[in-house]
């Protein structure tokens, strides 16, 4: 008898057994639940919600590229043959809009600033004197408080005067710009010197075309 007992002891219960394996098939340790959670996600992403961030990022893309364009760089196309030929017509030009919100303009920089006779929107002249400075033309040379300038860039070109009398003297919050190409460029020789308020930037660097890709 003892020993009958003894077996049953031993003997399992079908049902327990499978109770068993059932609760060990529905334990799940952390690391599968990640992966499961990995493999399956949140569930397919919205329409609605991927147009919105769409959006949000087309409008922030377009914010940063206006700041870019009015505070930083801007590219601009040259629209005459007065620099010539530094800067050929159709040229394009990139100009540093910040620098001058630390400094202002010196002798030699090249500047874009809106057209004083508005037949262009934009012009891109040379500094040859700041406020303060007295430019005059003798001789078919160019002279700054009495000094003769040095202007290789104008390749030997004369620069005669044209409808503002000279000598000038450059009044304060202005400049006095010309184009290299002297014989052909409407300049502070016509229209007097530029206001700083209207000087967008400082040309630094010729972006197109690739075969004169280089600084200014």
């Amino acid at each position: 008898m003892t020993d009958e007992l003894h077996e049953q002891d031993h003997m399992h219960d079908p049902t327990e057994a499978t109770a068993v394996l059932d609760g060990a098939d529905q334990a799940v340790t952390p690391v599968e639940s990640a992966v499961i959670e990995e493999v399956h996600g949140e569930g397919p992403v919205s329409f609605g919600r991927w147009l919105l961030e769409l959006v949000v990022m087309v409008a922030i893309a377009f914010a940063l590229a206006t700041v870019i364009r009015t505070y930083v760089v801007q590219p601009y196309v040259i629209p005459t043959g007065s620099m010539i030929p530094t800067i050929e017509i159709s040229d394009r030009v990139l100009a540093n809009k910040f620098v001058y919100f630390f400094s202002k303009p010196q002798a030699g920089d090249i500047v874009v600033f809106d057209d004083p006779t508005g037949q262009k929107e934009t012009l891109i002249k040379r500094v040859i004197a700041v406020e303060g400075q007295t430019v005059d033309v003798d001789g078919g040379r160019v002279y700054v408080d009495g000094e003769p300038l040095d202007e290789p860039y104008t390749h030997g070109k004369r620069t005669e005067p044209q409808v503002v009398p000279l000598p000038y003297t450059v009044p304060p919050g202005h400049i006095w710009v010309m184009g290299d190409n002297r014989t052909n460029s409407t300049d502070s020789r016509t229209f007097g010197p530029v206001p700083l308020r209207r000087v967008h930037g400082k040309a630094v660097l010729r972006i197109w075309p690739l075969a004169r890709f280089g600084t200014l």
